[in-house]
């Protein structure tokens, strides 16, 4: 008898455990989930990317509607392209919503917020000036632009004709660059609704229906619902702060100094290492910017110029042709990419940081040529120096920490191997191979 209550209690306790979590999985189940995402700044191809991993986790999670949160200056075409595609092809009712107050949603950000299935803006925010820009202030040929603006403009009015909008006002923000306050877009109805904050909003979208993609008409549902916010992944935030132009240039910047560091250095590894690693950041970044091969090209050659300078007593020459190209090619980097540019102020600064350190570390070793000169020629003579670089005949050793070109009297000296001064002749040392007792 004991044994038969015992069985009734567990049971009955786990029946109750049971309904509970059946309960709780249920009121879960019933409450609305709405997913948000927010976007802050350049639209970029890692931007994209966020934004397609978060409209998919909604899908999968069947969530009544997702909320994209935006904020941006523009970005790139191709990102741009992504994101409308994935919003007007989405499983689930988008809102995109441009805040906080005094958000801007200009360019590419306006193709973005009229591609929703209901598009919000919060009081005090910005939308339009759509037209295609060139980056740097280099001139787009007239006919190449005109494409261009043409492009931009049909595929502008054909959003605005997808989700019923006003499409003569569309095009407006594309062909004259037109920008609308909140009130100006919802009064010109390129907006559903105003909001003054997220809460709001959601209780706003609540009861309107929206039509999918696949052509399901579906009445929002927001009545005691459940907000889930979706954040960029450190990963993500890592390569939209990377892909800046600006920092992509400052990457380039810590290369250029890291590697001029090291071969004029050898063996001090710490600069070459973050030289390296800036290095490949930045061409990872350049590719996404879709930088131009001639302004990458134009800063290689400096970067070039910079090093030969130490090897070659050109007494500056070098490096007068290294900060032309530098700036040069600093300037048309992004000019294949409208709507992306390096702040002109920062090539000035970079430029001056450079060619500064150049000139620094030249004339550190011309000041040391010539106390060594002022000390007589004899006082080299019989010292032993190092082959910084292949001796054959002529070529670079380091003596005393100085590096100067020097011209073996014998045979082919490797470098690392050392070597005796036998004569100094203005800038230049002929030296042997040291013999070893």
């Amino acid at each position: 008898m004991h044994k038969i209550r015992l069985n009734v209690f567990f049971v009955t306790l786990f029946v109750i455990l049971l309904l509970g979590t059946l309960g709780s999985s249920m009121a879960s189940a019933s409450s609305p989930r709405i997913e948000v995402l927010h976007i802050e700044g350049t639209i970029l191809p890692a931007v994209a990317d966020y934004i397609d991993r978060g409209i998919s986790q909604a899908e999968d999670e069947n969530a009544n509607v997702c909320i994209i949160e935006l904020n941006t200056p523009g970005g790139l075409l191709g990102s741009t392209e992504r994101i409308v595609a994935r919003i007007m092809n989405a499983g689930v009712p988008i809102v995109v919503y441009v805040s906080p107050k005094s958000a801007w949603a200009a360019s590419a950000g306006t193709f973005i917020t009229l591609s929703a299935n209901i598009a919000a803006m919060t009081p005090g925010s910005t939308i339009g000036a759509a037209h295609p820009v060139s980056a740097g202030g280099e001139e787009i040929p007239e006919d190449q632009m005109n494409k261009i603006v043409e492009f931009s403009a049909k595929w502008m009015k054909t959003i605005a004709q997808e989700r019923s909008r006003n499409m003569e006002e569309a095009e407006l923000a594309v062909t004259e660059s037109k920008s609308f306050t909140d009130v100006d877009a919802l009064e010109c109805n390129l907006i559903d609704l105003r909001a003054d904050n997220l809460e709001d909003l959601i209780s706003q979208i609540n009861g309107k229906t929206v039509v999918l993609a696949n052509g399901e008409e579906i009445t929002i549902d927001t009545t005691g619902y459940k907000v889930t916010r979706n954040e960029m992944s450190a990963i993500e935030k890592f390569l939209q702060i990377i892909s800046n132009p600006n920092v992509a240039y400052i990457l380039f910047t810590l290369a250029s100094i890291g590697l001029i560091t090291e071969i004029s250095n050898p063996g001090m590894v710490f600069p070459g290492i973050i030289g390296g690693i800036s290095l490949f950041l930045a061409f990872y970044s350049m590719g996404v910017l879709n930088a131009y091969w001639g302004g990458i090209a134009l800063i290689l050659l400096a970067i070039g110029l910079f090093v030969a300078e130490y090897f070659t007593a050109s007494f500056g020459l070098l490096t007068t042709g290294g900060v032309v190209s530098l700036v040069t090619g600093s300037l048309i980097l992004f000019s294949h990419s409208p709507g992306v540019e390096v702040d002109q102020k920062l090539i000035a600064g970079v430029t001056i940081a450079i060619a500064a350190f150049s000139i620094f570390v030249i004339g550190a070793i011309i000041r040391g040529q010539r106390r060594r000169k002022a000390t007589g020629a004899e006082g080299m003579i019989g010292k032993t120096a190092i082959a910084k670089t292949p001796l054959d005949p002529t070529g670079t050793v380091q003596c005393e920490g100085e590096l100067w070109t020097a011209v073996t009297e014998g045979t082919k000296i490797a470098p690392g191997e050392e070597v005796t001064i036998n004569k100094v002749e203005t800038l230049k040392l002929w030296v042997t191979k040291k013999v070893k007792s």
